[in-house]
């Protein structure tokens, strides 16, 4: 939680973000069993009943979380070798890009896999060469950051038959330098985090360029919208920002020893994953942000 300043003096309240968008920070979120750890975290992701779900570059590298933060257990040490970029969809079923195997994985909630695209060898603009992050479309169509080891977006349809692909290296419009991130919003339209070009990206379902959103942004990591169309990002810095749909900031805050993945709840809370575990005495895990009232 918030640090005590002195023997003398109570825990204080640590609120980050501006206006209407204000949050008290909880730090750490997600209570692991004595002699568990976690390893450095990658995602985080909620599904439709308040569980927290966390990729972490260690066994086990999914963990479950319920809304209260208890552990609830892990899985995966026989499916994920290097599991990155989660998306938990409408239906609760899990998406997850795992960089190490150059695969993308659809999963139940308990690690049940449903459904492979890719694996094997690397492949030099085409599907996969470490892939960063996974976004479900609104028909369906499976949308992933493909940002490690290329620079590209590639779009598969819910049974995982490769649909299309755009992107290469560089700095103009549809060009990118580690795509790190990617939301599909509800009309289609396809955010990705330009990590390395400090920008966000805006195309049609088809790969066409409608717009670029920078507004001050350093090295956006992760991409969430919430049901009012808002769109929160987390950032290198480390910090978040929230913009409305048209990509003007209307607040930011510091993200303290975070700064991976973003996803946020029904009741407008955000979590987010450490992905500093040199600095700050090494915090690893999940940074809960209660959204406070207006």
């Amino acid at each position: 939680m918030a640090p005590i300043l002195s023997q003398d003096v109570q825990m204080t309240r640590l609120i980050f973000g501006t206006g209407d968008y204000r949050y008290e920070v909880v730090q750490p979120f997600g209570v692991l069993p004595p002699g568990m750890e976690f390893g450095v975290t990658s995602h985080v992701g909620i599904d439709s009943q308040g569980r927290m779900y966390v990729t972490q570059r260690k066994d086990p590298p999914v963990l479950v979380f319920d809304p209260q933060g208890e552990y609830l257990g892990g899985w995966g040490q026989d499916i994920l070798a290097d599991p990155y970029g989660l998306f938990v969809t409408a239906d609760d079923e899990l998406f997850i890009a795992d960089r190490a195997t150059h695969e993308v994985l659809k999963l139940t909630l308990d690690g049940k896999v449903l459904l492979r695209i890719g694996g094997g060898a690397p492949s030099w603009g085409a599907p996969f060469n470490h892939p960063a992050d996974v976004a479900l479309g609104p028909n369906g169509d499976i949308y992933v950051a493909d940002g490690f080891g290329n620079s590209c977006v590639h779009v598969f349809s819910a049974e995982g038959k490769h649909l299309r692909s755009w992107g290469r290296p560089g700095t103009g419009p549809g060009e990118f330098s580690t795509p790190h991130g990617i939301w599909v919003d509800p009309q289609g339209q396809v955010l990705v985090a330009d990590r390395e070009n400090s920008r966000i990206q805006i195309f049609d379902g088809e790969g066409g360029t409608i717009t670029q959103w920078r507004k001050g942004l350093y090295h956006p990591m992760d991409i969430w919208m919430d049901a009012d169309g808002m769109v929160y990002v987390s950032e290198q810095h480390p910090r978040f920002s929230v913009l409305t749909p048209d990509g003007t900031v209307v607040s930011r805050g510091k993200a303290p020893d975070v700064g991976q993945g973003l996803w946020g709840d029904a009741k407008g809370d955000l979590y987010m994953t450490g992905s500093f575990p040199g600095a700050a005495g090494g915090f690893r895990g999940v940074i809960k942000f209660v959204r406070q009232p207006d």
